[in-house]
């Protein structure tokens, strides 16, 4: 059974997970780490639960979701895993961080590309690859079936979705993704563990989402 860490992490709210089973390996998704302090929470979690970090996992390429990614890399030694439409993004995050303020060390190249249907394995455990571009070309959610729950990015919210009106959103694809793939691939009883904000179910998404109806996108 996986188990789940949030953390909030920078000005923006982002938050980071830390996923791990019985055999104490876990992957570390979206390190949006922007300090000292946020470095010293995150070596201190996965150190009292003795966990061993195998692979960092990428919802997007946003800055605020990459920043941590060289200390993570280079603290444990672990591959970047990102689907190849945002690895241009990746590869100017620093840059892109300075204009919001942020200096960081520039994040490794040589990263591992997942796309729509891959699965992601560490421990005992897997994640499905779920591609849902809209917010960015390359968005990724990763669910677990067996354990119930999705990671979904800036996709989907609780109540709201991802902004489309940056260079890399599209209305039409951030449609498709929450109309006609999330709801069909997501069953009700699954928790939804989102890039901002608080987490959700699916049952409740599509009870209270206004974005999960058609008719708002009219």
């Amino acid at each position: 059974m996986i188990s789940i860490k949030q953390f909030y992490l920078n000005e923006l709210r982002e938050c980071c997970y830390i996923l791990w089973d019985q055999t104490k390996e876990c992957v570390i998704v979206d390190p949006g780490i922007s300090s000292k302090s946020e470095e010293n929470r995150i070596i201190k979690f996965i150190t009292e639960n003795n966990l061993t970090p195998v692979k960092l996992l990428l919802t997007h390429g946003h800055f605020d979701h990459v920043m941590g990614c060289a200390f993570i890399c280079n603290k444990y030694q672990i591959p970047i895993y990102i689907h190849p439409k945002d690895k241009m993004m990746l590869s100017h995050a620093k840059q892109t961080c300075q204009m919001f303020g942020y200096n960081i060390d520039e994040p490794p190249t040589n990263t591992i590309d997942i796309n729509d249907g891959d699965f992601v394995d560490f421990g005992n455990s897997k994640l499905e690859v779920i591609n849902t571009p809209g917010h960015t070309w390359g968005s990724v959610c990763f669910y677990s079936k067996e354990d119930k729950f999705c990671l979904t990015g800036d996709t989907m919210f609780a109540g709201n979705c991802g902004r489309t009106d940056l260079p890399e959103g599209d209305n039409s694809s951030m449609y498709n993704s929450l109309i006609n793939i999330i709801p069909k691939k997501l069953a009700p009883d699954t928790d939804i563990y989102a890039g901002h904000g608080t987490n959700s179910t699916m049952a409740e998404e599509l009870a209270n989402n206004p974005y999960l109806n058609p008719k708002i996108w009219i």
